[in-house]
């Protein structure tokens, strides 16, 4: 392979993976020899590319595409572009170039970057941009506003040709207004130092730097995302999107009515968002919100004074783009203070992009389509889902699709498990706390914009006789198993109300992971079973009160999770706690326990995560159950 392609895509993989200068999977690259060109293909992440994935194209045929006379027509004229710059790529080549490929070409260098750093942008989108440009890099050109494409690469060649014949030399240096910058050099290192150099210059020149001062107002952000989620659900037509908080001190010190600062800006997080000046109740939202969409829009960005912005999106994925363009378009009016004030494109250029056909290709090139799982895009809460059984859960959860929260007393062990699961967040909770609960919550649905399902798994077993059980262990089983219940469900169905009042045809979840000792007693386990007893009668009590909303409520009673660490492990296990406790009587080792409560199941095996998975998947999925306490014991307890 060219030794040159692999620093081209080491040097891509480089600048490509900084959000300092690439931001959803934009910017360019390219390399050339004597013949060829090759550059980044459109819509192509620049983190990831390798070296066999740049497209190839003839220089000699690009050459003729800047002699030639297109039509005057816009339309025409691009469409013979794009015609001309596809028949210009090596034969057999099938990808599409990136629109700037033409551009790429006039640098005589081997290699060029082309990037959209925010501190750059604060100076090219600045009404001082130019002359200070001029001030500080002798050596550069400044590209005015224009449109991109052919029109850009004509003003570049002009710009370039300009320079060598009063500099005798090549420029390699090009800032382009609204728009980012262009470096040339012959090698990477050059490339490198060059870059280096003008980020140092730029940054002595910041009098302000953007902060990320949490002063935007969450407790007023987690009421208004619920409904936000729901209004963009419906209007884009996803069944689950998701609604991301941007709070902080510049996203409210910055004018949101201002207009977009490059077409990055356009493409991913709106060239206009939904501005209020004040907290709306849920009818002005609503309002204000259906009076936008019927401009043929659908806002990406809704900012509300005092609060902060909210980043929507079909995904996650799609989501979180929204916010880093948004938060990019911060920075860049931020660093602007420094250089004149904050210029933003005009209304021709930003008309233009947002109805350039390129640029919705790269869009579409960058979106990623929602999943095909059962749960696709729900937002779950799975407490104690760092091990055991909510681990299981939460694992046969995201596989369906869902976002899931993994809730958990050991944090460090719950970033373990969410690093393991694309979309997953991990939250520190005690659920026998309230404020550590009511946390828990706001930080879901300050993430995800909402929640679907709440899965009260977290559970603790201290098993004894009547002369053995202390009062202290007592009430420790009954605050875990019993009032964390209604603690979490208290809170949980804050969100789920507010969605509701968006969408009143859509159902929501809470389910309780309760055990078949909530169905029968449980010799020497009093207070478990008690607990768990009590649990199904919350069920059935709130499946009743939120009937209304939509929420059902339902158990799953699961049955000897043999194989977890709530049953084996060596220390505090039910087959340890039992043996000692003797509850199996002529038990003799832990292995007699385990036998004993394996003959008991008409299945004959333990209970498996799985099991309770398909059942936690039917009891979302039915729309016609509530207040149900289900088994998952291998037949051991029957529904009755």
């Amino acid at each position: 392979m060219n030794n040159e392609l692999i620093k081209l895509a080491g040097m891509s993989n480089k600048y490509g993976a900084d959000s300092a200068y690439v931001l959803a999977g934009g910017g360019n690259t390219s390399f050339k020899d004597d013949v060829n060109l090759y550059v980044k293909g459109s819509g192509t992440s620049l983190a990831t590319i390798k070296p066999e994935d740049f497209v190839v194209m003839r220089l000699d045929s690009l050459s003729k595409l800047c002699g030639k006379t297109y039509p005057e027509n816009e339309t025409e004229r691009e469409s013979a572009v794009l015609a001309d710059m596809m028949a210009s790529r090596e034969t057999g080549e099938t990808r599409r170039p990136s629109v700037e490929a033409l551009l790429h070409a006039l640098f005589p260098e081997k290699f060029v970057l082309h990037v959209h750093p925010a501190l750059v942008n604060g100076m090219t989108c600045g009404k001082d941009g130019s002359d200070i440009m001029t001030a500080l890099f002798p050596k550069a050109v400044w590209i005015q506003e224009c449109r991109p494409g052919y029109i850009l690469a004509m003003n570049c060649k002009k710009a370039l040709d300009e320079y060598r014949q009063s500099h005798g030399e090549n420029c390699r240096l090009a800032f382009l207004e609204n728009h980012g910058v262009f470096f040339a050099g012959d090698t990477v290192e050059e490339i490198d130092a060059l870059v280096k150099s003008v980020m140092d210059t730029l940054e002595a020149q910041v009098v302000r730097r953007p902060s990320d001062e949490p002063e935007g107002d969450e407790d007023a952000a987690a009421g208004l995302a619920p409904a936000i989620r729901m209004l963009y659900s419906k209007a884009s037509g996803t069944q689950n999107a998701v609604v991301r908080y941007i709070g902080g001190h510049d996203v409210l010190s910055v004018d949101p009515n201002a207009k977009s600062a490059t077409p990055d800006h356009i493409v991913y997080s709106g060239a206009k968002h939904l501005v209020f000046d004040a907290i709306p109740d849920y009818d002005a939202l609503e309002k204000a919100y259906s009076d936008f969409v019927s401009g043929g829009v659908v806002p990406k960005v809704v900012y509300v004074a005092g609060v902060g912005a909210f980043a929507c999106g079909k995904t996650l994925k799609e989501a979180m783009t929204v916010e880093a363009l948004y938060r990019d378009e911060i920075k860049v009016a931020v660093y602007a203070e420094s250089f004149g004030g904050y210029s933003p494109m005009s209304d021709s250029l930003i008309d233009f992009i947002v109805n350039w056909e390129v640029e919705s290709y790269r869009a579409k090139q960058n979106k990623s389509d929602a999943c095909g799982g059962r749960l696709c895009g729900k937002v779950a809460i799975v407490t104690g889902a760092a091990q055991g059984f909510g681990l299981g859960l939460a694992e046969a959860m995201v596989s369906e699709g869902a976002y899931v929260v993994i809730a958990d007393m050991n944090y460090e062990g719950a970033k373990k498990v969410a690093e393991r699961f694309e979309g997953s967040l991990a939250v520190s909770v005690n659920v026998t706390d309230e404020e550590s609960v009511k946390n828990m919550i706001k930080e879901t649905v300050l993430y995800y914009g909402g929640l679907d399902v709440f899965v009260n798994n977290a559970g603790i077993v201290r098993a004894g006789s009547l002369e053995e059980m202390t009062k202290q262990n007592f009430e420790l089983v009954t605050s875990v198993d019993y009032t964390a219940f209604f603690i979490c469900t208290k809170y949980a169905t804050v969100p789920m109300k507010i969605q509701h009042t968006a969408d009143p045809e859509r159902f929501f979840d809470i389910i309780e992971i309760n055990s078949k000792s909530g169905l029968s007693g449980s010799n020497k386990n009093f207070a478990y079973a008690g607990a768990k007893f009590g649990g199904i009668g919350l069920t059935q009590s709130f499946a009743m009160e939120l009937a209304p909303y939509n929420i059902k409520c339902n158990a799953i009673c699961p049955g000897n999770f043999l194989d977890g660490p709530l049953w084996s492990d060596p220390v505090k296990g039910l087959f340890v706690q039992y043996l000692n406790a003797g509850k199996v009587p002529g038990a003799k080792t832990v292995d007699d326990v385990r036998k004993y409560y394996e003959s008991k199941v008409p299945l004959n095996r333990g209970c498996r995560p799985l099991d309770v998975a398909r059942a936690l998947f039917y009891i979302i999925e039915q729309e016609y159950e509530t207040g149900q306490a289900l088994p998952v014991t291998g037949g051991q307890e029957m529904l009755k």
